[in-house]
Order: C-alpha cells, then sequence, then structure tokens
C-alpha cells in the first residue's frame, strides 16, 4: 500500500457530495490500494446533516478509508490536503441567471483560495465542480498564489459525458467506445462538445464520429444544444441538479489526472489557457489533455480547427473574459 493521502471534500453535506465520498472511499479514483484521510467540509448549520454522512462511511467499512475528519473550519479542512474536490456553492435553480449564481459564489472561492494558500500542500490538485465552475477555478488560484497555477482545473468531464453517451445512443454502441469527443470552453450553455476528431467502434470497426452518424446538422444543432442544456434539462425533470452523473464525472477527472490517459487518448479539463488554439492566455478554459501517473497534462496541440469550431471557441470564451471581469469586480468590491 502508498501512504495515506488526505482528501478534501467541500459541501460535504450535499446531494453531490453524498455520492461523491463514497466513489472517493472504495477506491474508484485514487486506486485500490491507496490509504485515504478523508477531510469533509461544511458550514455550521450544516453539520448535523454531515455527522449523518459520517455514520454512513463507518458503517459502509470501506478498508482504504483510515480517518474522517468533519469540520466547518478552513483552517482544519484545508490543512495539509493533496487533493482538494471545491464542491461546496450555492446550487443553481430552476429559473436562475448565470450571472447572479456568479456573484452569489466567487467570494466563497476566494476565501478558499486563501484558506488554500495559507494550509494546503504547494502541491495540492484542485477540482472545482461548484458553478459556475470556470471562472471560480480562476478565482480560487488568483488567491493561491503560491500554489503552481496547473494545479488548479475545473470539471467539464460531466459535458464530456453527456456528449459520449449522446453519441452511443445515436450510434447504437458502448459508451467506451466513443472517444476523443472535445469539450471547449466554459461549463456552461456556450461550451462547444466538438466531435470532429472524435471516433467510434461500430460493428468492430473505429469510424470518424462524423462519418458514421452522417447527420452534420444534427452533429451542429441538436446534439450541441443538448449537451448545452442538458443541466438544465436534469433540473426541469428532477427539480434538482444533476448530482450523480456530478459526481461520477468529478471521479473521472481526478482519476484521469492522478493515473494518467491510456495512450493515444485524450480528456476534457478546464485548465488555465498557454495561448494555444488561440484561446486568451489566462482564461481557465476546456481543452482536450493528456495527462500523466506524474499527475501532470498537457494541452493537445496541433488539432484542425475550421471555421465553424472557430465560431463556437470564440463565443465561450468570450463569456470566459466577461465573467472573469464580473468576477474580479465582485471581489475586489
Amino acid at each position: 500500500m502508498s501512504g495515506t493521502i488526505k482528501v478534501l471534500v467541500t459541501g460535504a453535506a450535499g446531494q453531490i457530495a453524498y455520492s461523491l465520498v463514497s466513489f472517493i472511499a472504495k477506491g474508484d479514483v485514487f486506486g485500490t490500494n491507496q490509504p485515504l484521510s478523508l477531510v469533509l467540509l461544511d458550514i455550521a448549520p450544516m453539520m448535523g446533516v454531515l455527522n449523518g454522512v459520517v455514520m454512513e462511511l463507518k458503517d459502509c467499512s470501506f478498508p482504504l478509508l483510515k480517518e474522517i475528519i468533519p469540520t466547518d473550519d478552513y483552517a482544519v479542512a484545508f490543512r495539509d490536503v493533496d487533493v482538494a474536490f471545491l464542491v461546496g456553492a450555492m446550487p443553481r435553480k430552476e429559473g436562475m441567471e448565470r450571472k447572479d449564481l456568479l456573484a452569489a459564489n466567487v467570494k466563497i472561492f476566494k476565501g478558499q483560495g486563501e484558506a488554500l494558500d495559507k494550509h494546503a500542500k504547494k502541491n495540492v490538485k484542485v477540482i472545482v465542480v461548484g458553478n459556475p465552475a470556470n471562472t471560480n477555478a480562476l478565482i480560487c488560484s488568483k488567491y493561491a498564489p503560491s500554489i503552481p497555477k496547473e494545479n488548479f482545473t475545473a470539471m467539464t468531464r460531466l459535458d464530456q459525458n453527456r456528449a459520449q453517451a449522446q453519441i452511443a445512443d445515436r450510434l447504437g454502441c458502448k459508451v467506451e467506445d466513443v472517444q476523443k469527443v472535445i469539450i471547449w470552453g466554459n461549463h456552461s450553455a456556450t461550451q462547444y462538445p466538438d466531435v470532429r476528431h472524435a471516433t467510434a467502434v461500430v460493428e468492430g470497426t473505429t469510424t470518424p464520429v462524423q462519418k458514421a452518424v452522417q447527420d452534420d446538422n444534427w452533429l451542429k444543432n441538436e446534439f450541441i444544444s443538448t449537451i448545452q442544456k442538458r443541466g438544465a434539462a436534469v433540473i426541469a425533470a428532477r427539480k434538482l441538479s444533476s448530482a450523480m452523473s456530478a459526481a461520477k464525472a468529478s471521479c473521472d477527472h481526478v482519476r484521469d489526472w492522478w493515473c494518467g490517459t491510456p495512450e493515444g487518448k485524450w480528456v476534457s479539463m478546464a485548465v488555465f489557457s498557454d495561448g494555444s488554439y488561440d484561446v486568451p492566455e489566462g482564461l481557465m478554459y476546456s481543452f482536450p489533455v493528456r495527462t500523466k501517473p506524474d499527475h501532470t497534462y498537457e494541452i493537445v496541440k496541433g488539432l484542425d480547427i475550421d471555421d465553424f469550431s472557430r465560431q463556437k471557441m470564440d463565443l465561450t470564451a468570450k463569456e470566459l473574459e466577461e465573467e472573469r471581469a464580473t468576477a474580479l469586480e465582485v471581489c475586489s468590491a
């Protein structure tokens, strides 16, 4: 067994965390030989509920789970953590404007950035799940200047998973046989789910998705719209946000970041732009990335971008620039 790692989950009494903590504790993220210390953070009024989560985790008797630390204290929660799942945020409710969500949540992530800077390990890996995730991650990093920017990411894996599932349904193939779908940009209704470089195994043959689907009108319209609006559709149906699928996607994101992607494959993660694909440098923007077992990643370079993709990618970049400006204004107020 490896040495114990310390993993923080914020918003730990909430719906996403309720699914997430069991995935982590049973070894789905860091492997079945990795002992864990699990830190669970929530606000003081939720500590009663959080204690119930702790009771259930204990009752599960997870062999890898060596310690559970429930707390409402940032100094306790962020101390010496190796990985932080920043889930806790005000959830988007039906009819809620994105800008209102941003204003409500950005100060939370400013405070968590400060806590990471002060208490966490300097090589901590941070995934932001709470929306608006890209901009929250950017703000979190800004207020944690001693931690490398590349250690901050935001989750667009849920959008990738949704896109793969839609393509698999359309083609009648297994979801794991759909590869190299890309989510460009923001985890929002401007994101661009791109299948121009994607492949699918259909009747035993690996085929470009565009060729297999044979319907560019569907791919450029209904498919994109479905992925962009999927979160809102789940809220409309459940009257609650997409907690189970978000928990699964956050685990997928961190597992691949921690363990590395298989040779020849890539995944979508929001990371700080280095100017690749003419995306403004410094935006927290979703790219295709390859990850390595040393917990590093690199943006996949050199992919062809057509005019349709360029327009979609620029649109979501513009939204992220506007969000960044609003967030910085809120933080400095």
